[in-house]
């Protein structure tokens, strides 16, 4: 589904969340609770997604080890993207486990633990397609990404990209959720989708007769998880947690599965 105006008023709510002072709870409140919760999406490959029914992917075998570690039960609730990190900066839960990029906007209201996967942006295009082999193609082509997706945030490096070549960015489509604009892509609706590098090479990998990675259409950047900035103590335990899987090397593991499932 393209963004709507049910899509634009979802945005206008969700800066209006942004705008709001986090209430989470810190560490204290946790232990006290014996309860965090935690904010996951299932349909962000390879990351969070289903599989035959089955939550699979990086952040649910991350999930699975911080289980372990804690002393407090760990509680998941899977929501939409478009309102994952509003539910989190509103205090509806403790922080998101998911594939959230370090933007400069998300920094003003979060802290980020220690950046565990690449997030450099790349664009797909449908398998076959000859006509977009450089930067300079994408003049004027129809593009889809996430709506309140950091893809959105930093578009303006891509578009100063083509204005070097002498093109100009072509129209913009925002979508709900990743599988939508894939399947516009495939039908010819969108020239090409811009995604982060792990999920261009998954997609590349899962379908290569329907899709095809192209070029970086950005600069560096990183995934973590976002910690409200008002829980310090949480985002020190999460420091520590992400130490401990770096140190264990079930960080490393859990990268290595990850990336061999996108090369």
């Amino acid at each position: 589904m393209k963004k709507s105006l049910a899509s634009m008023c979802l945005s206008a709510v969700l800066t209006v969340a942004f705008s709001y002072h986090a209430v989470a709870a810190d560490l204290p409140e946790i232990e006290k609770s014996g309860t965090l919760k935690v904010a996951t999406e299932d349909d962000y490959a390879p990351f969070n997604f289903m599989n035959n029914g089955q939550a699979d992917g990086f952040n649910k075998d991350m999930l699975e080890e911080l289980r372990k570690y804690a002393k407090f039960h760990v509680d998941q609730s899977i929501l939409p993207w478009t309102g994952l990190l509003a539910a989190v900066s509103t205090g509806q839960y403790d922080m998101a486990l998911t594939g959230a990029v370090i933007t400069d906007e998300r920094l003003k209201v979060f802290d980020f633990t220690p950046p565990w996967a690449s997030a450099q942006h790349y664009f797909v295009k449908r398998a076959g397609d000859t006509s977009l082999n450089t930067i300079a193609d994408l003049s004027g082509k129809k593009v889809g990404l996430q709506a309140g997706s950091a893809l959105l945030a930093r578009l303006p490096e891509l578009k100063a990209m083509l204005e070097k070549t002498g093109g100009k960015l072509g129209p913009v489509v925002e979508y709900p959720s990743y599988p939508e604009a894939y399947a516009d892509l495939a039908n010819k609706r969108l020239d090409y989708v811009i995604n982060v590098v792990i999920s261009v090479n998954d997609l590349a990998k899962a379908k290569p007769k329907v899709f095809a990675k192209g070029l970086a259409v950005s600069g560096p950047g990183y995934m973590a998880w976002p910690i409200p900035k008002n829980s310090p103590q949480l985002l020190a335990y999460m420091t520590k947690f992400m130490n401990h899987m770096k140190e264990t090397g079930k960080l490393a593991e859990l990268q290595k599965k990850m990336v061999w499932r996108n090369l």
